[in-house]
């Protein structure tokens, strides 16, 4: 398969050149349908052999110094916010082309499969798989854009990573805030058929890719034959979600950057960063429970400090329960200026939000004692 449309150079392209881009990637796509069978359809395993395909090349292509030489000197957010518009329009084009296949007809060959040879998938169930696999293919590599302008380090040779690319394009797990935020996101008119599409069981501990090729057909099934107000749905159902799963992409990769961000700032700017990552965790701690940002950045910040200091503490990784009294210990033996170290904690306690009072109580000692220092 080609690289799609990652050579458009803006979200405002011809549209007699984006069609023609779409038909070139359907064409492809019918000749990867036509090697699937109709067991690989029902199981989800086509899904399983298109993220390979469509993610292998496109991953040794697209880095981040290949957007800086095609967007020279443009902010992330800004190159971000033109491949969302390109991919939904690329998205809403092609729906317009499937939309014609989409009738009862095709609802009821799906049933079909179940009695179809192994070897051969009917014609119509073929034709809505050619725009399940353009979208999942297109929002797939729309999230990894993403992850990259970004720079979140994404190896999708490591399963974990691969899984969070696709929990993170498919909204899975996370399809609770996308629906949150639907209702304000497209016209009224389409608020109904949106929330349906998002609504339903989310996965949340299989990463079976086969589970996700089930799930993804399972909800794309819902723009067969429902007529909405003269506008084919599949046009609008395509441009939105695809829309939605980039800004939730977005959302997600951005705030890891910003997460990444501060680590990096903490370390360099640390004269202590051994102590700096005992306090740090002190912080954290404090509340006893832990935000998915909290640990985000302690992960980082430990990778961070080993990379940037050479410093890699063994006894904090063995640890269970942090100690106050040891972290005191410490301070109290460090002399010099600890500014350094009552920053880092200030800034640790806002990565989750608002400083909670616990937090505060242990910014306060943390004051008290490096002042007495």
């Amino acid at each position: 398969m080609t690289e799609g449309p990652i050579d458009a150079a803006d979200a405002d392209g011809d549209e007699d050149v984006d069609r023609k881009v779409v038909e070139q990637e359907q064409a492809e796509l019918r000749e990867f349908i036509k090697g699937l069978s109709a067991d690989d359809i029902k199981s989800g395993n086509w899904f399983t052999k298109l993220s390979a395909q469509a993610m292998s090349s496109y991953t040794a292509k697209v880095d981040w110094q290949y957007f800086q030489e095609r967007y020279a000197g443009v902010p992330a957010d800004g190159i971000v916010d033109q491949r969302i518009k390109m991919a939904a329009r690329y998205a809403a084009l092609e729906g317009g082309l499937s939309a014609g296949a989409y009738s009862a007809a095709v609802v009821a060959t799906l049933g079909s499969l179940g009695g179809a040879s192994p070897a051969t998938v009917p014609a119509a169930v073929a034709t809505m798989m050619v725009d399940v696999a353009f979208i999942t293919r297109l929002q797939l590599r729309l999230a990894y854009d993403i992850s990259v302008l970004y720079r979140v380090p994404l190896d999708l040779s490591d399963p974990d990573d691969l899984w969070k690319l696709i929990r993170v394009a498919f909204t899975i797990k996370s399809g609770e805030a996308v629906r949150e935020g639907v209702a304000k996101a497209v016209p009224a008119l389409v608020r109904p058929v949106i929330k349906r599409f998002f609504s339903g069981e989310v996965l949340t501990a299989a990463k079976a890719l086969p589970v996700v090729g089930k799930h993804l057909l399972q909800r794309n099934v819902i723009k067969i034959g429902i007529p909405l107000v003269g506008v084919p749905l599949a046009v609008v159902l395509n441009r939105y979600t695809t829309l939605l799963a980039g800004r939730h992409a977005q959302a997600v990769f951005r705030n890891e950057a910003r997460v990444i961000e501060l680590a990096e700032n903490l370390s360099k700017r640390s004269q202590h960063p051994q102590l700096m990552l005992w306090v740090a965790w002190l912080v954290i701690r404090a509340n006893r429970k832990m935000a998915d940002d909290e640990t985000l950045l302690m992960r980082h910040l430990v990778r961070v400090v080993r990379e940037q200091h050479q410093v890699v503490d063994e006894q904090l990784a063995h640890l269970i329960d942090i100690d106050p009294a040891e972290v005191w210990r410490r301070i109290d033996a460090e002399p010099g200026d600890l500014s350094d170290i009552i920053d880092a904690a200030e800034q640790v306690a806002t990565v989750d939000g608002d400083v909670n009072a616990r937090e505060k109580a242990v910014i306060s000692e943390l004051r008290d004692r490096c002042s007495r220092v």
